[in-house]
């Protein structure tokens, strides 16, 4: 019988490693630079933690990984985590909720099951939380941080598009609809279903001319906000908080020179956003995602604190790096070969050239690695050490590893300079 994966999973090679690797290295780097601290939560996590703050749609929670831990005579139900930031608020809560401004960021996998299994199962981001502070400053910063990042790794075409659950919401009671109805319609739009409000629209005609341009708003300028606000305030006040958040925001980011795109409709997120959701996209993609969550934390009696985040896929991201991003100067490679007599020499030969910056492979059988520049082969007798450079075809002897790495340093200058 041939063994494979398990559906929805997948393997990652040496070359889809250094996509990876790199991601996460600028993701760190930036995030480090802006003051952001990384923490690490548990894969499994208790069920109770996503259900009684209500704080993943009803669809999410129909696809998360659950299980009973059991210990002999009970148990608990246990999730492997679907949501990166719910277990940082319980870190939050439980470890450094003394603080009153944590900024922190992480790099974890999440599960979520797809029933063909065609889609990916264990999912791979990196995010940052900024709780404490509620201010659209705030907002600005993650959206900043994020765009950086991306930046960073000389992604082209980023789109970023922006929502805000609370305006949503005002909209959703305005329709008149039960507060069941009006949290499984904001459910199926953070869900990403757009149809929704098709279907809203054919049943309620008589709110056409009010409702329905907000919530299918789409606009580029904190003006064009403005000039909305005049127009529907008046109509529907309750709107008027929401709008000028948004507007806010927008006002920072354009400052900032970040453009965007809003797009009221597009809110597809999470249940426990409150404020400003934002989503980057290349192409139709999208590549990452965030939002502000100021009811999370208390509903999980944390007290009155105010958080929003971001998240970036890096398995999405992986197959948008572009071949160059990857191209660096590459460290040189040298192999080490020695007779069975000079073996520990061999080693520590290794490890001192290691410790000065080259990779180094020790000589295992006849086979050679493909793409080495140099090979090392030490002897029991003088002059001791042969150095081939195979680049230029010449054979060098010297007597001791300080000449070896004299010569590799000119080598390698001489390579560079021709190139």
């Amino acid at each position: 019988m041939k063994i494979q994966r398990c559906k929805g999973t997948r393997d990652l090679s040496p070359e889809e490693m250094v996509r990876f690797r790199l991601i996460e290295e600028v993701f760190q780097k930036c995030c480090l630079n802006w003051g952001y601290r990384e923490v690490k939560t548990p894969t499994i996590e208790y069920l109770h933690l996503f259900t009684s703050a209500g704080t993943l749609t009803p669809s999410m929670l129909g696809k998360v990984y659950s299980f009973l831990d059991w210990d002999g005579w009970s148990g608990e139900r246990v999730v492997l985590r679907p949501d990166g930031t719910i277990p940082i608020a319980r870190l939050y809560i439980d470890t450094a909720g003394k603080e009153d401004l944590s900024r922190l960021f992480y790099v974890t996998n999440t599960f979520i099951f797809e029933e063909t299994g065609r889609r990916m199962r264990e999912r791979w981001q990196c995010g940052t939380e900024l709780i404490g502070v509620g201010s659209p400053r705030a907002d600005a910063e993650l959206i900043s941080l994020a765009l950086e990042v991306l930046e960073k790794l000389k992604l082209g075409g980023v789109k970023l598009r922006l929502s805000h659950a609370g305006l949503i919401q005002a909209l959703l009671v305005k329709l008149g609809l039960s507060p069941e109805e009006q949290s499984r319609i904001f459910d199926q739009i953070l869900d990403g279903n757009g149809e929704v409000l098709a279907r809203i629209k054919s049943e309620k005609p008589e709110l056409e001319n009010i409702l329905f341009p907000l919530l299918s708003l789409k606009g580029r300028s904190s003006g064009f906000l403005k000039n909305l606000k005049a127009l529907s305030v008046q109509n529907l006040p309750e709107i008027g908080p929401c709008l000028d958040n948004l507007i806010d925001i927008v006002d920072v980011l354009e400052a900032l020179g970040d453009k965007y795109q809003i797009d009221i409709a597009s809110g597809a997120g999470f249940e426990y956003y409150t404020g400003v959701i934002f989503q980057f996209f290349i192409g139709q993609e999208k590549i990452g995602g965030g939002g502000r969550y100021d009811a999370l934390i208390p509903a999980m009696s944390g007290g009155n604190v105010p958080a929003s985040g971001f998240a970036l896929y890096i398995d999405r991201l992986m197959n948008s790096i572009k071949p160059e991003t990857l191209v660096g100067p590459p460290t040189p490679r040298i192999l080490v070969t020695a007779e069975q007599k000079v073996l520990k020499e061999a080693f520590d030969t290794a490890h001192l050239l290691r410790e000065s910056g080259y990779v180094v492979e020790i000589g295992l059988g006849d086979r050679e690695p493909p793409g080495l520049r140099w090979t090392l082969d030490i002897r029991s007798q003088a002059p001791g050490f042969i150095l081939w450079d195979k680049a230029r075809c010449a054979k060098i002897e010297v007597r001791s590893i300080e000449e070896v790495i004299t010569c590799l340093e000119d080598g390698n200058a001489r390579k560079d300079s021709l190139a």
